[in-house]
């Protein structure tokens, strides 16, 4: 079956003032796949991942030029509708980041905004994106009680499943497990792995094992550039450059 892109970027530059962050990337990002974006902090890759919803744009002084197209359609267009780019490419954090309201306002928050206010259909929606979120079962009866009573990893699986509630296409996930222990994070890399048939993903990490474990594919940022993108047991186990087999080694990084 011919994949198809759901993202492609070309020649993507972005300065912070003076500041380049970002040189002349691009990329191609396949439909339904994982891309692991990995490299050395400070080398662009959660700037760049922002690049992919326009949240850059809250901030001062942020100049962006190159073309980055979501199915097709240039996003940084003047006639683009960023509140609708940002529902249909949603973004999970770093730390969980719940409102502090209940588990069930948490889910319903995003759907009440866009304009669904029944009380039934509200219940389909949050039962249904906790289910994808593998997190049902555990808050079924603790739907009205406050989110910050939740564990860290239970908290960024909700976090997860209010970005499912309200339908979006692209998931961006910013080190998702990096404030997580290891049985959380483990859970959080499985239901990943499960969203990949409803989602195109795109993960920020800077534990290689994880790339190596979820991804399908890699890309090795270094100094705002993209060194080398390549399925991800090649750039893993035979990559093209130096540099590259260097950070995966540890002998850089």
């Amino acid at each position: 079956m011919r994949e198809i892109n759901k993202i492609e970027v070309k020649n993507l530059n972005l300065f912070y003032g003076e500041h380049q962050a970002i040189n002349n990337v691009n990329i191609q990002i396949v439909s339904h796949s994982i891309t692991a974006f990995i490299g050395p902090s400070g080398c662009g890759k959660s700037t760049f991942l922002r690049v992919l919803n326009r949240m850059n744009d809250l901030i001062d002084g942020v100049k962006t030029n190159g073309e980055v197209y979501i199915d097709g359609k240039e996003i940084y267009q003047s006639d683009v509708d960023v509140v609708a780019l940002r529902k249909k490419v949603g973004m999970v954090f770093q730390r969980p980041n719940p409102f502090p309201m209940s588990v069930y306002d948490n889910i319903a928050y995003g759907p009440r905004i866009h304009g669904i206010k029944d009380r039934k259909k509200l219940d389909q929606i949050v039962e249904r994106s906790l289910r994808q979120a593998v997190l049902w079962e555990e808050v079924k009866e603790r739907m009205y009680k406050s989110a910050l009573g939740l564990s860290g990893g239970q908290q960024q699986r909700l976090c997860i499943a209010r970005l499912l509630a309200v339908e979006p296409e692209v998931l961006l996930m910013d080190e998702p497990t990096s404030a997580l222990d290891p049985i959380s994070t483990l859970k959080i890399e499985e239901l990943v792995r499960d969203l990949k048939n409803d989602y195109t993903i795109v993960i920020v990490t800077h534990n290689m094992q994880q790339a190596a474990r979820i991804s399908d594919s890699t890309a090795y940022f270094l100094n705002g550039e993209i060194i080398e993108h390549d399925a991800t047991d090649i750039i893993f186990t035979n990559p093209r450059h130096q540099q590259t087999e260097d950070y995966i080694t540890g002998r850089f990084g």
